[in-house]
């Protein structure tokens, strides 16, 4: 079943106005002028690097040298932003981590160390220094023409008056002498207009190119980046299996284990008894028929949590509908999944939702939930909306760094989007591929204790 009461709009480069070249061009011309405004921020930040660069020797510039950097990502990250939000073009980010803070000289020569050592602080410097040139031309060509194209208008009212006034007047290749020259010059300031309308989408797409040429790390720090990340993902994924190990092992002893236990000894003592009193021998036996459905439920509650069985047999879709319908909130599941994800994922997934609706109902305050699940260009994408009070917090919510943890195993992304008296919507997405069923028919099976 899907759900249509959610709207799905096309989210890419220049979508406002889509189909209508005037309205796209205003939008384009808009951006320029945003760009602009960036390049002269870029010009100021690149008359503050040569500044440090001079006096790095009076040791005066060294001091200005990380307030600097940061200014410079800063405008470089707002770049990136622009780019991808408005182009579609993608620019990764890859800074050196900050260095913890030191008091004294040891703190100061860690932090200029990171500065110098970080390639791509070199690369925001290189951009930089071009900015102000091939970005501002760039994003001044447009707005140019539009200017350039008014005051060719304008020479149809006051070009032979001032032709006269300052002993001559050229506009463009025309020369203003008369009423004749004076029409053309507004013909072509006029032709002008709609070709800046047409040019500025083009600059801005050209702006973002060639700021992803600049600031994108190289090849090598990709992959240098990537194996960092796997690195940190599998001693996570490590630990996070070696503690689910320790709970199943300390919920064994405690749970299952020390009842078996206990129904081994009430069976020693009903054998010793069985001659002499089979009353109470009959109640012994009734105490370990008990004992044994408390350990096969704890065994089967134990085995759902490695492992839920509607997950194995009946897929991600209905196991999060059957965590919905346990809640103690009202939960809309919206499910669009054309085939299965791989076990694992589905595994990983599911306890992902999981959580986030437990957090809900524990912490959040909210009544109701939706969950939307789809499988989207290469993406297991899971949302889960509620209407509480919103607060969420990434950086201080364990079980939240948990679901990021479990997640970031398989690539996945976790962000959360909860403003003060919310809502709270969590979205994880996870790259995957979808498994024909027959693949998974004994990928995975769960049996009953």
């Amino acid at each position: 079943m899907k759900h249509t009461g959610w709207s799905r709009g096309r989210i890419g480069p220049l979508s406002v106005g889509e189909g209508l070249p005037i309205a796209e061009g205003l939008v384009a011309l808009r951006r320029s002028l945003t760009l602009s405004r960036l390049a002269i921020r870029a010009t100021v930040l690149t008359l503050a690097v040569s500044l440090v660069v001079v006096f790095a020797g009076t040791g005066l510039g060294l001091v200005f040298l990380v307030p600097v950097v940061r200014a410079v990502r800063a405008l470089a990250n707002r770049q990136r932003e622009l780019a991808q939000r408005w182009s579609g073009v993608r620019i990764p980010v890859h800074y050196e981590p900050e260095p913890a803070p030191a008091e004294g000289a040891e703190g100061f020569i860690g932090r200029l160390l990171w500065v110098i050592r970080d390639r791509q602080t070199w690369r925001d410097w290189w951009w930089l220094a071009t900015e102000p040139i091939v970005g501002a031309t760039l994003a001044l060509a447009p707005i140019a023409m539009i200017v350039s194209g008014l005051w060719g208008i304008g020479m149809a009212f006051y070009g032979v008056p001032l032709s006269h006034t300052w002993d001559g007047l050229w506009y463009l290749f025309v020369p203003i002498d008369g009423e004749f020259t004076a029409i053309l010059a507004a013909l072509l300031g006029l032709v002008q207009l709609p070709l800046a309308l047409w040019l500025a989408p083009k600059t801005v797409r050209r702006h973002a190119r060639f700021t992803h040429a600049l600031l994108a790390p190289s090849e090598h720090a990709l992959q240098a980046q990537r194996i960092a990340h796997l690195t940190t993902t599998r001693a996570e994924a490590a630990d996070t299996q070696a503690a689910e190990i320790r709970r199943i092992e300390r919920d064994l002893h405690d749970g299952a284990q020390a009842r078996l236990v206990a129904m081994g000894m009430t069976l020693g003592a009903a054998e010793h008894l069985l001659e002499r009193d089979p009353a109470a021998v009959r109640a012994l036996l009734v105490e370990v028929r008990e004992s044994s459905a408390k350990a096969l439920a704890e065994l089967r509650d134990l085995v759902r949590g490695i492992h839920p069985p509607v997950l194995a047999d009946r897929g991600l879709g209905d196991a999060v509908r059957s965590l919905a319908m346990i809640s103690p909130l009202d939960v809309e599941v919206t499910v669009d999944l054309p085939e299965r994800p791989e076990p694992p994922v589905e595994s990983a997934a599911y306890f992902a939702i999981s959580e986030v609706l437990t957090n809900a109902a524990k912490h959040s305050g909210a009544d109701r939930v939706r969950i939307d699940l789809r499988y989207e260009l290469g993406l297991l994408r899971m949302v889960v909306h509620d209407d509480g009070r919103g607060g969420a917090d990434l950086d201080r919510g364990t079980g939240l760094r948990g679901i990021q943890r479990r997640l970031a195993a398989f690539d996945g992304v976790l962000a959360v989007h909860s403003p003060p008296n919310g809502p709270t919507v969590v979205t994880m997405q996870i790259p995957c591929t979808l498994c024909p069923p027959a693949s998974l028919s004994g990928a995975a099976t769960t049996g009953q204790p």
